[in-house]
């Protein structure tokens, strides 16, 4: 029965493999399952520490590729270890194809894994997976050459530059690379500033801001040298593009300029509490275009960048955390006023939020048509928990004083007279 089987093969084309292919497809697979058992190893052991090591380098600012570090240990030392074996012996084609088939599948899956940690989504993971197993298969059978040469023949002339399926792809894997690698730059960057101990939290802000512009614009022209693009030959086009763009990121551009100018003056800091306008809160983040301000609501206001330089803005915490608030108390006249005075401090004092050094003071501000006017001033360190709980903490604590001896606040009082006038 086998050897008709073998006849019927024969009889489609096909060739059988010979023994001797046999016997080194079954030395290839062996090879591949010993590679791919090592990689899971490594993978368990040392790619565990690789990832400890990752997280104190990166710290939470690339924890996506943290969790995959063992699987992308496990898939390039399988790699490594099918490299040397392909020039190692002289393969016969069955063979080869098998160990091409394995590099290329452990390759493709160690690059979906290292571009899926940095956040690329599958649509672009796939296809650079895909690419990379179709380029170490073709390179371990030899046959490269052939596919680049028919990947370029499919496409066509425009001007003196060619557009073709080979270019495309070309395109598409030095942007993606470039885009992770920028990406991996901006992140490690972060950090390492983040960590800087030698800096305060707005020169932090500002060296990650300004480190992040020089590496997308270096990641920039290095792009346009790796494509061969002739920037020269697009100038007119450019010119009058760059124009209307100009036109109409100005106002992105003027806030970039703004939030920049901003850190570097630090007249606003992340923390800060200000008051813009009607928007009253803390400074959450200063962004590329506008600065995240949290109410005391848990609103989040953004506020344009600009604003904050043309505008005027009241920064409780500019160059002092301290501020004062003041609270209006008015008492009956016929009251003993220095009771109620002590009464007015000892309210503001035992107050939780109310400093004790600037310590709180009352002041007597008039003698007004209902009663004596007063005022409370009290200095509190953490503005952006709010000031009106404050002036209500004191106020209650007051009306329980008053009540204990007698103090009273008077009632507005109108006289009103009819008289009746004869005709």
């Amino acid at each position: 029965m086998m050897p008709a089987l073998l006849d019927r093969v024969a009889g489609l084309g096909m060739r059988i493999p010979s023994p001797a292919e046999l016997g080194e497809m079954a030395v290839v697979l062996g090879l591949a399952a010993l590679a791919l058992t090592i990689g899971v190893l490594v993978g368990q052991r040392i790619g565990a520490q690789i990832a400890g090591v990752w997280h104190r380098v990166a710290g939470e600012h690339v924890n996506g590729l943290q969790p995959r570090l063992c699987r992308i240990t496990r898939w390039l030392t399988a790699a490594l270890l099918l490299s040397p074996v392909t020039g190692a012996y002289g393969w016969h084609p069955p063979a080869l194809l098998l160990l091409g088939v394995a590099m290329g599948l452990v390759m493709a899956l160690a690059v979906v894994e290292v571009l899926r940690g940095l956040g690329l989504p599958r649509l672009a993971t796939w296809p650079m997976g895909a690419i990379a197993f179709t380029s170490l298969l073709s390179k371990t059978m030899g046959g490269l050459g052939v596919i680049e040469a028919l990947l370029a023949r499919i496409g066509f002339d425009m001007g003196t530059r060619r557009l073709s399926l080979l270019s495309l792809l070309t395109f598409a894997v030095t942007v993606t690379i470039i885009y992770a690698l920028v990406r991996i730059a901006n992140r490690l960057l972060a950090q390492w500033i983040g960590r800087a101990r030698g800096l305060d939290a707005t020169q932090r802000l500002l060296g990650q801001k300004l480190a992040s512009i020089a590496i997308v614009t270096a990641a920039f022209f290095v792009g346009i040298d790796l494509l061969g693009i002739d920037l020269t030959s697009f100038a007119v086009f450019s010119g009058a593009f760059g124009l209307a763009i100009g036109f109409g990121l100005q106002k992105t551009v003027g806030n970039l300029i703004a939030g920049i100018i901003l850190l570097m003056d630090r007249s606003i800091k992340p923390g800060d509490v200000i008051v813009v306008g009607d928007s009253f809160g803390w400074v959450n983040k200063i962004g590329v275009r506008a600065v995240s301000v949290i109410t005391r609501d848990g609103k989040e206001h953004l506020i344009p960048n600009e604003n904050l330089m043309t505008q005027e803005v009241e920064n409780w915490s500019y160059t002092d955390r301290n501020v004062r608030v003041r609270i209006a108390v008015t008492v009956a006249y016929g009251c003993d006023l220095e009771m109620a005075q002590d009464l007015m401090l000892r309210a503001a004092t035992d107050s939780p939020r109310v400093l004790d050094t600037p310590a709180p003071n009352v002041w007597l501000t008039a003698l007004g048509e209902n009663g004596a006017a007063h005022e409370i001033l009290v200095w509190i360190s953490d503005p952006e928990s709010g000031v009106g709980n404050v002036r209500s903490d004191v106020l209650n604590r007051l009306w329980k004083l008053f009540g204990e001896h007698g103090i009273t606040v008077p009632a507005p009082r109108r006289d009103v007279r009819i008289s009746a006038s004869g005709s």
